[in-house]
Parts: C-alpha cells; sequence; structure tokens
C-alpha cells in the first residue's frame, strides 16, 4: 500500500496526466471567461485539412464537447478537470487536452480558437441529438 501511495505522489508530481477510468475524472465548473461556443479560425496544422473546423463547447458546469468536421462531424464529450493549477478538457474517449485562454482566443489541442456566438449548423444538429447531460454515478 506505500509504494502504491508513492507511486501515486510521484505521477502527480511529474505533471503527467493520464486516465483510466472516465467516470472517474473529477469534473471542474468552467473557470470564469472560459464557458461558452470556441471554433477554430481559419486553417489549423492540427486538423486533417485547410477546409476542417474545429469547435469546443464548454458548459459552466465543465462538460464539453469537442466538435470537428470537414467531411463528416465527429464529436466527443468531455469534461474540464484541473491538476496542478492547469485546466484540462479530458474527453470520453481518454483523450486529455491542455486549454488555455487570452482574451478571446483558447489555446486548445495544438490549435487557437475564437469565442463565436452560435456553433456551426453541423455542430449544432449533432448536439441537438446528443446533449450534453450530467453523468450519473
Amino acid at each position: 500500500m506505500k509504494k502504491v501511495a508513492i507511486f501515486v505522489a510521484l505521477l502527480a508530481l511529474s505533471g503527467c496526466v493520464q486516465v483510466d477510468d472516465y467516470r472517474e475524472v473529477v469534473k471542474t465548473p468552467a473557470p470564469a471567461g472560459y464557458a461558452g461556443y470556441w471554433q477554430s479560425e481559419g486553417p489549423q496544422s492540427e486538423m486533417v485539412s485547410p477546409e476542417a473546423i474545429a469547435s469546443l463547447i464548454v458548459t459552466p458546469e465543465g462538460d464539453t464537447l469537442d466538435c470537428r468536421q470537414w467531411q463528416r462531424v465527429i464529436a466527443v464529450p468531455g469534461k474540464l478537470t484541473l491538476r496542478s493549477d492547469t485546466l484540462y478538457n479530458v474527453t470520453a474517449k481518454r483523450e486529455i487536452y491542455n486549454i488555455e485562454r487570452e482574451g478571446d482566443r483558447l489555446e486548445y489541442a495544438g490549435m487557437t480558437l475564437k469565442r463565436v456566438d452560435r456553433l456551426t449548423q453541423e455542430c449544432a444538429d449533432y448536439l441537438e441529438k446528443h446533449p450534453l447531460a450530467p453523468e450519473v454515478k
């Protein structure tokens, strides 16, 4: 037991973020200025095509939806979590992305997203069919 505690402490100090079970990730409410709709502006090197669009929906409660579209929509729900004063989005696929905000811009998943008033129609349609609901444990 003592070895496990030491290992967990070392892992936490190393700055590594690893998720073995998405359901056990502690959701953090969105810090001031983070809730809303965010969307890529222009080509992003992390996207498959210059025409691809990335959107991130962040609710005040800390639920997220990473919605990317090009020839089809790929949307993955997630939740915000805070570790060592760093904010992350952890998706249901156990992907972990650091999030930093500066004004009306977010640095997320190697991309720069700007705040927008509404989603693309494709992501709005997905969200209508798959609403972000609080998780039930």
